[in-house]
C-alpha cells in the first residue's frame, strides 16, 4: 500500500458518559484524537502505511498519546518528544435539539511552540506519496503554521501529493488571519477539501446554495469549485454537505470536481449519530485511500463518505472500520443486520 503522512496536534479528549453534561459529572472518559491523527488511523485501518508527525511531552501523558496511535497500527517514528504539555479538549456529547460543546485547553502544548529543528521533513517525505494536514495546524499557533509550510515544501520536493482539510475553528483564528495563513498554502495543494462555510472563512469563496434552508443541488457548488481551482491550480475540489435535523439526526453527502467532471455522491440519513467528532477527518481519511486505490473519483468519493456516515455510529474521534466494512456500506448493505 501506500506511504501516507500527516501533521498536526493530537490531543487528549475528556467526555462525560454518554449525553451528560459537564457539570453533572464527577468523571471523565479519556479518548484520544485530532484532525490529522484522526486520518492517520483511518489510513493505517485501511493497510497504508500511515505515519503521524507531531511534538508531545516526554512524560507519561505524552507517551499515552504516542501508544494511543501505535495501539491501531500509525508509524510514531516522526513524533518529536519534548515541550510541556499535551494539548487537551473537553467535549460534551449533545441529543436532539442539544448541540455537542467542545471547549479547548491547548495553549502552549508541544506542537505548538514546536521548533522547524525538531524535524526533518526531507527525510519525513521521502517515498511518502500521500501528505495531509487541516486548517487546525497553522491556526494552532504561528510556529505551526511554519511547520505545515515547511512540511508542504517538503512533499512538493518529493512529489508527494498534499491534500487539506480546510476545516475552520472560529476559537483559535478569525477569518482575516485565517486567510491570510490559509491562502498563500494553497499553491501546494492538490486536493482541497472543506464544507460550505470552510471554504468561505478559509478562503473566501462562497457557494451559491443555502445549505441552512436545504438547497444544495450540485449546481451551487459548481461554479465556486471552478473559480477555487482556477485560482489555486487544485487537481480536486471536495466538499461535504452536512444537513444538521438535530444532534443525533444529519443528512450526509459530499461531491467531487476534478477540472472535468463534477460528482455527486449518494446521500446516508443518519440517524441516530453516536460520536459526530472525526466525522470530517474520517471523510479526508476515506478520500485519501479512495484516491490512491479506485480507478475513478466517483468510487473514491462513495467510499469516503460511506467511511464517514459509518464514523457517526462509533464512540471516539477515530473511525475503526475496515475496508471491507466502508465497502459493503458504499455497494448499498445498510441494513445493519447482525453478521453471523
Amino acid at each position: 500500500m501506500s506511504k501516507v503522512v500527516t501533521l498536526g496536534e493530537i490531543m487528549l479528549r475528556l467526555s462525560p458518559e454518554g449525553c451528560y453534561r459537564f457539570v453533572q459529572v464527577d468523571n471523565f472518559n479519556v479518548i484520544w484524537g485530532g484532525g490529522e491523527a484522526n486520518v492517520a488511523v483511518s489510513c493505517a485501518n485501511y493497510g497504508h502505511d500511515a505515519y503521524f508527525v507531531s511534538k508531545l511531552p516526554k512524560h507519561e501523558i505524552g507517551q499515552a498519546a504516542v501508544n494511543a496511535l501505535s495501539r491501531y497500527g500509525v508509524k510514531t517514528d516522526h513524533i518529536a518528544r519534548g515541550g510541556n504539555r499535551v494539548g487537551i479538549y473537553y467535549c460534551e456529547t449533545g441529543a436532539s435539539m442539544r448541540p455537542s460543546k467542545v471547549i479547548y485547553d491547548r495553549a502552549g502544548s508541544s506542537i505548538a511552540e514546536a521548533d522547524p529543528a525538531d524535524f526533518d521533513f526531507d527525510a519525513i517525505m521521502e517515498g511518502a506519496d500521500w501528505f495531509h494536514w487541516s486548517g487546525i495546524t497553522p491556526a494552532i499557533s504561528d510556529k505551526a503554521a511554519e511547520l505545515t509550510r515547511l512540511a508542504c515544501e517538503a512533499a512538493k520536493r518529493h512529489g508527494v501529493t498534499v491534500s487539506v482539510d480546510l476545516n475552520f475553528r472560529k476559537k483559535l483564528w478569525t477569518k482575516e488571519k485565517a486567510q491570510s495563513i490559509m491562502r498563500p498554502l494553497m499553491k501546494y495543494v492538490d486536493v482541497c477539501i472543506g464544507n460550505e462555510e470552510d471554504a468561505e472563512l478559509c478562503l473566501g469563496f462562497k457557494p451559491d446554495a443555502d445549505v441552512e434552508g436545504g438547497n444544495t443541488d450540485a449546481e451551487g457548488y459548481k461554479g465556486i469549485f471552478e473559480a477555487m481551482m482556477k485560482e489555486f491550480g487544485f487537481k480536486y475540489v471536495v466538499s461535504t454537505l452536512r444537513e444538521s435535523f438535530s444532534a443525533t439526526h444529519n443528512g450526509w453527502k459530499a461531491m467531487i470536481y476534478n477540472g472535468k467532471e463534477f460528482y455527486q455522491s449518494k446521500r446516508y440519513d443518519i440517524n441516530p449519530i453516536i460520536d459526530r467528532v472525526g466525522g470530517g477527518d474520517s471523510f479526508s481519511g476515506g478520500l485519501i485511500h479512495g484516491l490512491l486505490t479506485k480507478p475513478n473519483q466517483g468510487e473514491a468519493l462513495e467510499f469516503a463518505v460511506a467511511a464517514s456516515a459509518l464514523k457517526h455510529t462509533i464512540h471516539g474521534d477515530f473511525n475503526l472500520v475496515s475496508v471491507e466494512e466502508v465497502e459493503s456500506l458504499a455497494g448499498g448493505n445498510a441494513n445493519g443486520r447482525v453478521q453471523r
